[in-house]
């Protein structure tokens, strides 16, 4: 097989794996964390056969949605810290963005985050620890180098940054897991709340030399 034919047949073959992740995102905002392969085969045209021939398995198809849908995510929230705002407002609406983003689609964030409740036969084994912790893991070391590029803060500013990265996204998703099942406070008031306990060590840091700035 020449080049030119490998080329097409990979092109192909994405364009059909994107195809199939929209088919999938469909039934999950439909059902959450009961989206079944079988929903999924039948909203793609397909049989289930072939989804496990593109994925393996529910778990396979967890992690290609995770990677799809926090790619989205983390491109936003880097979007908002590159606004040209002062640095609370920057925080404040880095916040507003991961709430946000959890609130329009609360059937894909429960399948993302609690994958487990769906209970359909068929898929055990997957569970919310092995699947979600590195989709948190994952955000908390994008975040870490963020704040790294960003912050001058002092010795073992690496090691600090990680430790402000996962701190953070930990009470991003505590707060607002609590927040999206029993909405007792405004979306604002919660971003309000968060970023003044964050803001203090935040505000007195200063600006790493030769970065973007934070």
């Amino acid at each position: 097989m020449d080049t030119t034919q490998r080329t097409d047949q990979e092109r192909s073959a994405d364009r059909r794996r994107r195809e199939l992740l929209e088919a999938a995102d469909r039934v999950v905002l439909r059902d959450g964390p009961g989206a079944s392969m079988n929903a999924i085969a039948a909203e793609a045209g397909i049989t289930k056969p072939i989804l496990y021939r593109h994925f393996g398995d529910k778990g396979g198809l967890y992690a290609a949605l995770a990677q799809r849908h926090t790619d989205a995510l983390l491109d936003s929230l880097r979007a908002a810290l590159d606004a040209p705002a002062e640095r609370r407002e920057r925080v404040e609406a880095t916040l507003d963005t991961y709430l946000a983003a959890i609130e329009a689609r609360p059937q894909v964030y429960r399948f993302l985050m609690h994958p487990a409740e769906g209970g359909q036969p068929g898929d055990q084994g997957f569970d919310v620890g092995k699947h979600s912790a590195p989709l948190l893991r994952r955000m908390g070391e994008e975040l870490g180098t963020v704040i790294e590029e960003r912050l001058d803060l002092g010795p073992d500013s690496r090691q600090l940054a990680r430790v402000w990265g996962h701190g953070i996204v930990g009470m991003m998703h505590a707060a607002g897991d609590w927040w999206l099942g029993e909405r007792p406070l405004t979306r604002a008031e919660l971003v309000r709340s968060l970023a003044d306990l964050l803001w203090g060590r935040l505000a007195a840091a200063g600006d790493k030399v030769g970065g973007p700035g934070f």
